[in-house]
């Protein structure tokens, strides 16, 4: 960039930022102005990008362009849309977070054509694999479709978005595309059935009508003529000149197979866009009662055909009103007026919920499979403020989302300006700024802002009407200083006022709104009979966007402009959570002239764009910072000590430079990593000392060479021969000099940062604990515990990652029992929960138990019960197949809630009990009875003692685990007798 100020005087500056006279908006225009005549429609504000529409072709985009700019330095070329995508990129991939692109400006000043160049920079700069392309080809043609049937005509822009679009590109840890979402805002849906003079309605119904094969059109029951057809000629140019619809119908075919919609889902879509068309052309005459009746039975029985419901329902469904009053239905038949409005309402549901269908299927064919962390860089391609002669509830409530846009873009503009400041350990000064919150709150303050008024008078019983909500902002913010009206202007301002307008002061300038139609557009009404009409139908996307589950509450849906307002928190919410970065688009003129520089325009729209505002807070302390390497880099021919070579760290040789320079104490600040240069005229001497610089070096060469031409032709070749062979040595020899000198650095930085690893992050270890954090995610991703069982093979942590990873290992092992428990038996999760009893009971009490974890328990073969006597009796209720051989086993236990210390076994005449612990073998013979004894010793041991009891000597509090096999099974039981003070604790299980 610096390289450019030499041409200043004929081109302009590159970045606003160094204008000298930056409070001016007379300089602002002159820099915008002398750079367009060049072709250089590019400007930066900081890492703002100006752009401004040349309406014409420029060679400036081409795949040679793109590489030039692919991992450039920011300022290292002119400004230009590649160097901003590239840099959010290369940000993202760095940091690691999420990232998004602001693309604002007035219809027909390039919003779209931006977006599109954003995103064919990323298709050709991304990695490139067999599934990337598909994803990219898939982002770059949901552009095609969604223009199709989201984009018209307008007085200002043959092209222009008739909603908002909110864009994001996932990327994988590599660079590369793997998916996208798209979120919409306010398709603006009554385009449908009616457009002003000089404006056509959303294109797809054009492309359908002029480029549709004729077996399409035969089938749609169509002609291939727009006149013929009532919501596409209300404008009066339903031909342009500027627009090939033949060709635009064959780009969104080939779209819709590559967004992967199927061949009938095609097919459906276009005989709902057919069907909307008929719709239009129905026609209603009054009967002698005054009720609409059809006057045209043919466009009626298109209808029913293509979206597949009966002509009887829907014709019944056109002309009547369901009226619920308690348990009663009634339907009231319509006025002409009525029926005419209840046909709007249903075509522009129709078309808007098919809108919405199309938009999630685009998001189907967008979807990333895979769940691991991706980042993301957000597109916002959203309607510009706009300013009609008569401006309506459109306008309303696209200014507003402009107006809480504005205020978004200067909290975040003077965030980033402030976390700089910090971070470089420069003082902050505040900087003074049109907060706009005193508008915004106007429109949307609850109870009191314009928009609550307006649900009010919306939802208010009586005859309400849009005068009478004008009155009612009137009555209540009616000493507003943003607000007036007819009434309540004084003599001068009521001459440009109708008695139907009021006006409001936007941070952009003045804007009158017209509110006739403003209750029935915020109500947009679709009767329930037509909701349920539809409900009926046989076409699977009017099915997909009227389901029969969807509920039928009495209670009035939200109005639109609520609707409105609830996207706009959540985008900002979304917008809030991103690293943000901006274009301002700007229109050159109104005719869409090339060469074309309307003055009073263009300083209207900086107006309202805020750029002045912005380039305030840019230059409110610094006007140039760079870091301390590419400064030197460039200005270091300029003193004696730091040229050729310093040998010093570049902050030391910065600081050299500018004190051979002469920079004054006012006019600089050095920060840890950037010098920070006040004005800009000390950066435009510096740089034209520099450039006299180059020139006496030139100069000096030229004159040592010159001798050189009196000699002979073999002697000059011979020299310059060798001179080319010394100059290539030395150029290789430098690069290979650099290199290693680039490596030095990186090892010495990469050595530094481990060594300070456990301080707070700076500059010093910053890059070394994003590389710490990248490399600790990857190879935990790629060694996760593949069960629930190996979560102690959870990788080690560095210590910059323990808590993180804490929290990931929590997710990770709840989401693998949750999975696990989904996918197993209930007889499974039954001996699981007595895993889990076993564990309450012996987990850190007996070293065995860890060895029978992983033993399932197969049945529960043996029953406890006790008496409700004091008689200290068990017995064991053993079940066995063999009726003969089955016994219940009777235990005695003489001091049941002491210590325990002697164990009855007693044996019934069926089973013979074998005690057996260890190498001593303990027979009970049936009938007979035999006592375990059991007492505190030093170790733990099992004999038999001298009066023939099975003595058990354990450590004191201790478990003891006594072993007794029955003869009916082959299968051991175990008890598990836990001793601990005056309890006894008893498990059974089964191996």
């Amino acid at each position: 960039m610096e390289a450019s100020l030499t041409a200043r005087d004929r081109v302009g500056i590159q970045d606003f930022v160094l204008l000298d006279a930056y409070t001016s908006e007379s300089a602002f225009l002159d820099n915008l102005r002398k750079r367009f005549h060049e072709n250089l429609i590019y400007t930066y504000i900081g890492t703002l990008l100006v752009s401004v529409n040349p309406y014409k072709e420029l060679d400036i985009y081409s795949k040679k362009q793109m590489d030039i700019y692919m991992g450039v330095n920011f300022f290292e070329l002119p400004p230009h849309i590649f160097a901003l995508a590239d840099n959010v990129f290369r940000t993202m991939l760095f940091e690691f977070n999420n990232h998004f692109i602001l693309i604002s400006g007035e219809s027909g000043a390039g919003k779209t054509e931006a977006s599109k160049k954003i995103l064919q920079f990323y298709a050709v700069s991304c990695r490139s694999t067999r599934l990337l392309n598909n994803v990219r080809d898939r982002l770059l043609l949901s552009n095609p479709v969604l223009e199709a049937f989201g984009n018209a005509k307008t007085l200002k822009n043959d092209n222009s978005s008739r909603f908002g679009k909110y864009m994001d590109i996932q990327f994988d840890y590599q660079g590369g595309a793997v998916g996208g979402h798209i979120l919409s805002y306010l398709l603006e849906k009554s385009r449908v059935v009616h457009q002003n003079h000089g404006e056509r309605n959303f294109h797809i119904f054009y492309q359908l009508v002029e480029g549709g094969e004729e077996d399409l059109l035969r089938w749609l029951g169509l002609e291939r003529n727009c006149q013929h057809y009532s919501y596409l000629v209300q404008g009066g140019c339903a031909k342009v000149s500027s627009i090939n619809d033949k060709n635009d119908w064959k780009t969104v075919q080939k779209a819709l197979s590559v967004i992967e919609l199927s061949k009938s889902d095609i097919e459906y879509l276009f005989g709902i866009i057919a069907s909307v068309l008929h719709l239009g052309n129905i026609k209603f005459e009054a009967d002698v009662r005054g009720y609409a009746t059809l006057s045209n039975n043919q466009e009626m029985h298109w209808v029913s055909k293509l979206l597949g419901i009966p002509a009887q329902v829907l014709q019944h469904g056109l002309t009547h009103r369901k009226i619920e009053a308690k348990t009663d239905e009634v339907f009231s038949p319509f006025s002409v007026d009525h029926a005419v409005y209840a046909r709007d309402a249903l075509a522009k549901a129709i078309y808007d919920r098919t809108f919405n269908w199309l938009v999630n299927k685009i998001n189907e064919s967008l979807a990333n499979k895979d769940s691991s962390r991706k980042t993301v860089i957000g597109l916002l391609d959203i309607y510009g403020f706009e300013v009609f002669s008569v401006n309506s509830f459109e306008q309303f409530c696209i200014n507003h989302c402009n107006e809480k846009l504005q205020q978004l873009f200067i909290e975040l503009t003077l965030k980033s300006e402030q976390e700089e400041y910090e971070m470089e350990g420069i003082e902050w000064e505040p900087v003074p700024y049109f907060n706009n919150k005193i508008i915004c709150d106007l429109v949307e303050e609850k109870h009191r802002g314009i928009i609550s008024l307006l649900d009010e008078e919306c939802l208010r019983p009586g005859e309400a009407t849009d005068l009478t909500f004008l009155e009612k902002m009137e009555e209540k913010i009616g000493g507003h200083p943003h607000f007036v009206t007819h009434k309540l202007a004084d003599q001068k301002t009521r001459k440009t006022l109708q008695r139907g307008d009021f006006r409001l002061l936007h941070y952009a300038g003045e804007v009158t709104y017209c509110v006739v139609g403003f209750l029935d557009k915020n109500n947009d009404l679709l009767y329930r009979s037509g909701k349920e009409v539809m409900q009926q139908s046989k076409n699977p996307i009017i099915k997909h966007c009227f389901p029969s589950t969807e509920p039928d509450s009495k209670k009035r849906p939200e109005t639109v402009v609520t609707q409105f307002k609830s996207s706009l928190v959540g985008l900002t919410e979304i917008l809030m959570s991103k690293e943000p970065w901006y274009v301002r688009c700007i229109k050159p003129n109104e005719a869409k002239q090339p060469g074309r520089f309307d003055d009073v325009l263009v300083r209207h729209q900086v107006k309202y764009l805020g750029l002045m505002e912005h380039l305030r807070v840019r230059r409110a302390g610094f006007a140039y910072r760079r870091k301390y390497e590419i400064f030197l880099q460039r200005y270091k021919p300029l003193c004696p000590d730091t040229w050729p070579n310093w040998k010093g760290t570049a902050a030391e040789g910065v600081q050299r430079l500018i004190k051979h320079l002469g920079y004054k104490r006012d006019e600089y600040k050095l920060g840890r990593t950037k010098i920070f240069i006040r004005h800009p005229r000390t950066l435009f001497a510096t740089e034209d000392a520099f450039q006299d610089c180059k020139h006496k070096l030139a100069t000096r060469i030229q004159a040592k060479y010159k001798g050189y031409r009196v000699k002979g032709d073999y002697l000059k070749q011979k020299e310059a021969a060798t001179k080319i062979e010394n100059c290539w040595r030395g150029l290789i020899a430098r690069k290979e000099r650099e290199r290693r000198a680039w490596a030095v650095k990186v090892i010495k930085k990469f050595i530094k940062g481990f060594m300070t690893r456990n301080q707070p992050a700076s500059i010093d270890n910053s890059e070394y604990l994003a590389y710490v954090r990248q490399s600790y995610l990857t190879r935990l991703k790629e060694n996760l515990p593949k069960t629930v069982l190996d979560k102690d093979s959870w990788l080690t942590p560095p210590p910059i990652m323990r808590e993180v990873s804490q929290l990931l290992k929590k997710l990770y092992i709840r989401q693998m029992v949750r999975k696990y428990i989904q996918g197993i038996t209930p007889q499974r999760k039954a001996q699981i929960m007595l895993k889990v009893q076993t564990s309450i009971m012996f987990k850190g009490k007996k070293e065995s138990y860890p060895f029978s974890v992983s033993r399932p328990f197969l049945d529960t073969r043996i029953g406890v019960s006790v008496s409700n006597l004091s008689d200290n009796f068990l017995i064991l209720h053993v079940t066995c197949d063999d009726i003969k051989r089955k016994g219940d086993l009777v235990l005695q236990c003489d001091y049941l809630f002491e210590v325990l210390t002697k164990l009855s076994v007693i044996a019934n005449k069926q089973n013979c009990i074998k005690v057996v612990q260890g190498s001593v073998r303990f027979d009970i013979q049936p009938g007979r009875e035999g006592f375990v004894d059991f007492k505190s010793g030093q170790e733990s041991t099992v004999y038999r003692a001298k009066n023939g009891h099975l003595m058990v000597v354990s450590v004191a509090f201790k478990e003891t685990k006594v072993i007794i096999h029955d003869m009916c099974s082959s299968l051991s039981s175990t008890f598990i007798l836990g001793i601990n003070k005056s309890k006894v604790k008893m498990m059974v299980m089964w191996g």
